[in-house]
């Protein structure tokens, strides 16, 4: 009853172990289930863990560069920018460290590696609202979005005024130049780090394989983006990897946009050789506030709303014939992703499906948007364990989101649509899914809608949280934090 009590308060209880066998038994499970690794404890890691390893189910790997001052955080030209030697070092000996540890343990069936990268000065300069945490439910204190609001900014307020950097009482004044912003955008296992592709090949290769791994978190607190064909090698070396959550940013020059997806088609392309991987989810993150700079300097050159990649689309469309589940935003659009499947595919695995659409706004037209939705019920019916599809967009002043719901073998199956502004289905859109629903319960469907405030999508975080989604489109840690920097950088207090 006094161990119970004790667990229950939150408080730290790792010494509690030496109590009694007892305590031990039921306190180390607490202990070693969560682990956070920084670069100074993963020389002790393996001999930490050494009997408990079969304990252990999340991993935080979280890397922090070399920190820097106001001489470096925006640098005068784009030559300056990039990795280190010493950041370069740093992030390949953890990895090799980690590998090397990692690949003697036998498999649980439960292994989450989350990984971050960044520097502890990113905070300090343009940037003062970024928070970085581990992969965790919020707990009931923290989920109040205002409160966390607050204290963030009073974080802020405690440290000195910072004119430099456009900061006054808590709120930005300013936004950031290129540079600046280029500064925490790096890539990471790029160029900087091998001198060619051949010298980054053999690196990897040399890497162990790590059987335990069944996750890996990519989340979009790290600024600075992995280069896809890295994240290939990654994701080869774990030869049990069942799901992927990857959040990366986008780029904001439209040439670097368009070799990355190359690479991002690539990456999705290796991982049809995956044989176990069960569930992935693509987020891309972006923000208007970082693009504008680039946009008043480069003009058609830089697009303010992403333009997705119909082959990126494709390679996504031709992976999700072995997946579970899958959600794509915004790097993949859903009127690629459906006019790429060939009628002859078919989805035994697939359970549950969420697509962002390009054709999802006010002005869009009514018969291209049907079309999408008549193609997305054709594409259904070769779902056989289809229980949900969502089509959905969201950006700051607009939210919609589509979807059907099967929700038992004895009812009729719920098509939903939930925005910002009146959206008809149309007789020809409801007829389609129809057929979807009786192939798969034997009834019909019927139709419920929402029309939200225009007001609630205030940022595309606060677009996402209001339309509800059925599974999350993004890990709910990254959403929070999305919708609280948000705030900050535009005062808004509600």
């Amino acid at each position: 009853m006094i161990l119970e009590a004790v667990l229950q308060t939150g408080c730290r209880v790792a010494g509690l172990a030496v109590v009694s066998p007892e305590w031990q038994a039921m306190i180390e499970p607490r202990n070693f289930a969560r682990i956070k690794l920084t670069t100074s404890c993963l020389a002790e890691f393996g001999s930490m863990t050494q009997r408990n390893q079969s304990l252990v189910h999340y991993i935080w790997l979280c890397l922090e560069l070399q920190e820097y001052d106001c001489t470096k955080c925006t640098p005068h030209h784009v030559g300056g920018i990039g990795l280190s030697n010493a950041d370069n070092t740093l992030l390949t000996t953890a990895l090799q460290n980690l590998f090397s540890t990692l690949s003697t343990w036998e498999p649980n069936g439960n292994l989450l590696l989350d990984i971050s990268v960044h520097s502890p000065s990113d905070a300090d300069h343009w940037f003062k609202y970024l928070t970085f945490r581990p992969d965790i439910p919020i707990p009931p204190d923290e989920r109040d979005l205002d409160l966390c609001t607050q204290h963030k900014q009073q974080s802020i307020l405690a440290g000195p005024s910072n004119y430099t950097h456009g900061w006054i009482a808590g709120k930005p004044i300013s936004t950031p130049s290129t540079c600046a912003v280029l500064k925490v955008f790096d890539e990471l296992m790029g160029a900087d780090a091998f001198s060619n592709g051949e010298q980054q090949n053999e690196w990897w290769g040399q890497l162990p394989l790590v059987p335990a791994v069944t996750g890996v978190l990519l989340r979009q607190q790290t600024r600075r983006r992995w280069k896809p064909t890295a994240l290939a090698h990654m994701f080869a070396r774990f030869p049990n990897l069942q799901e992927i959550h990857y959040e990366p940013w986008r780029q904001w020059y439209d040439i670097e946009q368009n070799w990355v997806d190359l690479y991002f088609r690539i990456l999705f392309d290796s991982l049809t050789t995956s044989t176990n991987l069960q569930r992935l989810t693509l987020f891309e993150n972006s923000n208007r506030q970082y693009a504008r700079p680039f946009f008043r300097l480069l003009g058609d050159n830089c697009s303010l709303i992403r333009v997705p990649n119909a082959e990126v689309s494709r390679a996504v469309a031709k992976l999700s014939l072995q997946l579970e589940h899958l959600s794509a935003s915004f790097t993949v659009d859903a009127s690629y992703f459906l006019n790429a499947c060939e009628l002859s595919w078919k989805w035994p695995r697939l359970t549950s499906v969420a697509l962002t659409s390009r054709l999802l706004t006010p002005n869009a037209s009514p018969l291209k948007l049907d079309n999408l939705l008549q193609t997305a019920a054709g594409v259904a019916l070769r779902m056989p364990k289809l229980r949900s599809m969502e089509i959905w967009n969201g950006r700051e002043g607009l939210a919609m989101l589509f979807r059907y719901q099967l929700i038992g073998a004895e009812q009729p199956a719920v098509l939903t649509w939930r925005g910002t502004w009146e959206f008809t289905l149309r007789p020809p859109v409801v007829k389609a899914w129809e057929a979807v629903a009786l192939k798969q319960c034997g009834h019909g469907a019927i139709i419920v809608g929402e029309l939200l405030d225009a007001g609630v999508a205030e940022s595309q975080g606060d677009a996402i949280h209001h339309l509800k989604f059925l599974v999350p489109v993004i890990r709910p840690v990254s959403l929070q934090q999305i919708r609280m920097e948000h705030r900050i950088r535009e005062g808004v207090h509600k």
